[in-house]
């Protein structure tokens, strides 16, 4: 009986009617049955106890076999958000290559009846994007291998620039006491942040910044584009709706301002912890 006033009340009938019993029987056979008192009261603890513990054994599987459906709930829900991930990532990391190899394409094309050694060069840069795209996506799928934040603000410097627009950095990309994690989660934004600078602020100075105190990790990055349409939801568009959940999951914040050109900014807790344990 799973209600529990249902089981309370057959309870009760059940352990009266078993002592009337016992009682009936003390006062008409007392001689008989007072050799065996110590087994009877046994049965009377018994019949006290035991319907609570069927009771609680059958609560007990109740709740085992939701707990199991949990987990394996939980479970499913994990490998949906590790294949968002991981397309998010792959996403991501082709993008930009395939952006910086479009872009060395067409002025490669422009340069090659004007300066052909230039345009060698272009093709050449090309072809290294090319391997190095190919590199950076058999590491992450064998190896899930974050990035370093220093490594990717050369490859930001390098997407920027093939773009024909002016690079500028200050600050110091070797970030300290910060867990290869949160830096993945930083290189990862900040390369789908020079991506839509490059496809859509028609730009001319793409602004880095990194900024780092004993509470946050700060980076920003600007440009002096067009900026956003003020009709536009600036986090329904997939990749800053990803930089923002990235940064969410490292209990981080996306901000945006679009006021002559754009700037994001990145915040990140600085989080205190053993790097040297966590490789």
């Amino acid at each position: 009986i799973k209600h529990l006033g249902g089981f309370l009340s057959l309870y009760i009938v059940h352990l009266t009617s078993t002592l009337i019993a016992i009682t009936t029987t003390f006062i008409y056979q007392i001689d008989s049955l007072f050799p065996n008192l110590p087994f009877i009261i046994i049965t009377v603890i018994g019949v006290i106890l035991l319907p609570f513990t069927v009771r609680y054994r059958s609560q007990q599987q109740k709740l085992e076999g939701e707990l199991e459906d949990a987990n394996e709930r939980i479970s499913q829900l994990m490998v949906i958000e590790e294949r968002e991930r991981i397309a998010r990532d792959l996403h991501d990391t082709l993008g930009q290559k395939l952006s910086m190899i479009g872009l060395k394409s067409d002025l490669a094309r422009k340069l090659m009846t004007v300066h052909p050694e230039k345009a060698n060069k272009e093709v050449e840069d090309i072809r290294n994007t090319a391997r190095t795209a190919l590199k950076e996506v058999r590491e992450m799928v064998s190896n899930m291998k974050g990035t370093k934040l220093e490594d990717e603000i050369v490859r930001v410097q390098q997407i920027i620039e093939a773009a024909e627009m002016n690079f500028q950095f200050e600050g110091d990309p070797q970030v300290t006491n910060t867990p290869l994690l949160v830096e993945n989660v930083l290189s990862m934004c900040l390369k789908e942040a020079a991506t839509n600078i490059v496809k859509h602020s028609e730009a001319t100075t793409c602004r880095v910044t990194i900024e780092q105190s004993p509470t946050e990790i700060l980076i920003g990055i600007e440009d002096d584009g067009k900026g956003l349409p003020a009709s536009l939801d600036p986090f329904r568009g997939h990749g800053l709706q990803g930089m923002r959940e990235r940064l969410e999951f490292v209990n981080g914040k996306l901000e945006i301002e679009s006021k002559n050109g754009t700037t994001l900014q990145f915040h990140v807790p600085n989080v205190i912890k053993n790097k040297e344990k966590e490789e």
